[in-house]
């Protein structure tokens, strides 16, 4: 493969977008960690969670846990979509797909489907 084509390979750049999101993850998990223990230290004070919760202590966990979810979500679908065009443009066939990744035909069909086509 050439230099070019690597560049424009979208599959690559979907992991690369997924290596970058998993650093802002690392974050996230260490924000949560950190607010973990802020909570078992407040709550061995007496704290109550309603107390710990409205201390304006930001960000709460559920807030990171959401983020986390989303961005998750939205760099796997992409790097689904991207590894099955990839797949598909080498000659396998929507079958072969589906099978390599534990979905039906219909949605390996869905995922290389480009935003704009009708269904």
């Amino acid at each position: 493969m050439s230099v070019e084509s690597m560049a424009e390979d979208e599959f690559l750049q979907a992991l690369t977008a997924l290596e970058h999101g998993l650093d802002d993850q690392r974050r996230r998990a260490s924000l949560i960690k950190k607010r973990i223990a802020q909570i078992r230290r407040r709550r061995a004070m007496g704290a109550s969670y309603n107390e710990i919760v409205s201390s304006n202590d930001t960000p709460l966990i559920v807030q990171l846990l959401t983020e986390s979810s989303i961005a998750l979500d939205t760099w796997g679908a992409d790097v689904r979509r991207a590894e099955a065009r990839a797949l598909y443009e080498e000659g396998l066939t929507m079958e072969q797909i589906a099978e390599h990744f534990g979905v039906t035909r219909q949605r390996v069909s869905a995922l290389l489907r480009r935003p704009n086509e009708a269904a």
